[in-house]
This record gives C-alpha cells, structure tokens and sequence, in this order.
C-alpha cells in the first residue's frame, strides 16, 4: 500500500537527493514538500526544490515556503557547505512561476486536519514547531516522524556536541520533543551516529554516471563542491549525504538499529542545540525518541541507486565490489 509522505527540507545538496530517492520509491506517495530556512535561506531552498522536481520531471509536486529564519536565535545558513546557490555552484536554470498562495504551516494544518500522514523532516524543526504553536492537534495527526538531526556519540558538525539542524534552530527541536513526549509518540532521530557512514565516493559516483549517465551528471554537477567541501573541512574522499538515509530508513525500518529513550534538545551556551540523549534512563522519563545507532550502509546504497536509477538489485552487480 502506498504511504502518504511530506517532505519537510532544506535545500541544500543532500535534501535535494533525498527528494529525489523519494520521488523515484514506488512505496509512497510524496503529497507535498514544505522548505524552511537552514542550508539555504526559504527563498532560495523553494528555488532548489523546483529545480529537483524539474529534473525529475515532477513538478506536479506541491512545494510551500515555511519559516524565513529560527524561532529565537539570528538565522545562519550553510552555504559555505552547499554552495552559493545552495546546490553545489551548479547554477542551474531558474524554474519560473509554480507559487503556492498558501504558507508551510498553512499547509500542513490543512492536510493533518483532514488525514493523518507521515512526515520526514531533514532540515531545522522550525515549521513543525510553529505547527505546534499555530494547532497541537494538526501536529498530533502526524503519524510518523522521522527527522535527520542531532547526535548521539559522534561529534557535532558545527559545533563540538551539536548537528546543524538542531543547532539552527534549537527552541524548535525542543519544542517538537516535548510534544512528543506529551502525545506519547517517538520521533525517529537519524543523527550523525548513522549518518556520518554513508559516503558517496567518487569511485561511487563514476559507477552511477556509467549506469545513467543523466542521472550521474547531474548528480556530480550539484556535489562537486561538497566533495571539495568535505576534503577540505574533514579530509574524506567524497562526501556524507546525510537526508537519504532518512529517506531509506523511512522506506526500511530495518537498514538502521537503535533504542528508544528520552531526549531533550539544549537550547542554552555552548551546548546549544545538543540532543541529549538519556540512553540510562537517568530521569526516569518515558522514551520520546529512537535513536539510531547503526546503519546497513551497503543496504542503503542498494536501494539508494535501485530507486535513483530504476535499476534491479541484479544490474548492479559491481556495486558489492565497490563498498
């Protein structure tokens, strides 16, 4: 049965191959995708996801401008990471027209108060949290939340203890764990524990170009910075492409493990947006999160380049080698 889904993102070079792995999974049904300011400021990451749903030929797809900056804190994009234009430096093509009249939020109350669906979030919480303060109850209707954020032994990516999504905007992560914990729900966090394993290597990207050259071009032209981002910054070769894995989890509980516990995000000093994790039950609260731990990161790569090339896991037969 087909899984109705929204797509709550920022992008930014990983959203966009989320979006697209997304839109190439037959398993659901991609309703709607609301942007929020984080690697790219609103305006810009509306322009990214057009961009995405052109190449994809998916412009169908609704797509709603959320929140144009944090919900306290002075709003600090990622561009040093993704680019001037947030994809890459590719500097494709503008995509006219395609306004929505209604906002994110505006969106997300009207379809959550008419059906319950399932949400990945893979950038700043700050849309979800002004759902919350706008109607608890649209924001309760989401049946199942998984969100690319936070940490739990890894190290931080922009600060020493904290992902960026949580770090940009804090007060809004804390705001939808609370509400998790008083709807009595788990978020599903893919944080940096997990995420941090998923590289795509050039050898990775020379195989995809060989199998689809349309696809693999694409994809090298909008990742070629991050590639020099990520050597410069951490000396990979390649880059972690991180929202995917949310993406693929969604798709297949299985491909990650973890546990649940209860988590609170810091929203003060230079603990700023650190999910802290009670994995010993310190406080003697009940599990508002799963927190996962570890990936099946050859399983993910499957079924990241089954969905993005429409290729059976049999046409793949180097791809084992190559991991």
């Amino acid at each position: 049965m087909t899984r109705k889904v929204i797509i709550d993102c920022d992008p930014g070079i990983d959203d966009s191959l989320a979006i697209m792995m997304a839109l190439s999974s037959p398993e659901i049904e991609v309703i709607g995708i609301t942007v929020v300011a984080g690697n790219s400021p609103v305006e810009m990451g509306f322009e990214n996801a057009k961009k995405i749903l052109k190449f994809m030929n998916r412009l169908d797809v609704p797509i709603y401008k959320g929140e144009s900056k944090p919900l306290k804190k002075d709003f600090v994009n990622a561009l040093d990471t993704h680019g001037e234009d947030g994809l890459g430096e590719s500097f494709l093509p503008k995509v006219e027209g395609y306004e929505q009249e209604m906002s994110a939020t505006e969106f997300l109350e009207q379809i959550l108060m008419k059906e319950s669906v399932d949400m990945i979030a893979i950038g700043p919480l700050t849309n979800l949290a002004t759902l919350i303060q706008r109607n608890e109850q649209a924001f309760n209707n989401i049946s199942r939340l998984v969100s690319m954020g936070g940490t739990y032994k890894s190290h931080g990516n922009c600060s020493p203890v904290a992902e960026y999504n949580y770090w940009e905007d804090p007060e809004a992560a804390s705001i939808v764990y609370k509400q998790m914990s008083k709807i009595n729900k788990t978020i599903e966090m893919i944080g940096l524990d997990v995420t941090r394993k998923i590289v795509l290597t050039p050898t990775l990207l020379e195989y995809i170009k060989r199998l689809d050259s349309k696809t693999g071009e694409f994809i090298q032209k909008i990742t070629k910075f991050y590639f020099d981002f990520h050597w410069e910054w951490e000396h990979i070769i390649g880059c972690v492409i991180n929202d995917p894995l949310a993406i693929a989890y969604y798709l297949n509980p299985e491909i990650c493990t973890g546990f649940t516990s209860f988590v609170q995000v810091e929203t003060e000093s230079i603990s700023r947006g650190q999910t802290l994790v009670d994995a010993y039950s310190f406080y003697r609260k009940e599990a508002n999160a799963k927190v996962l731990t570890q990936v099946n990161m050859k399983e993910f790569f499957y079924m990241f380049l089954e969905r993005i090339l429409k290729k059976e896991r049999n046409e793949l037969d180097l791809l084992e080698e190559l991991l």
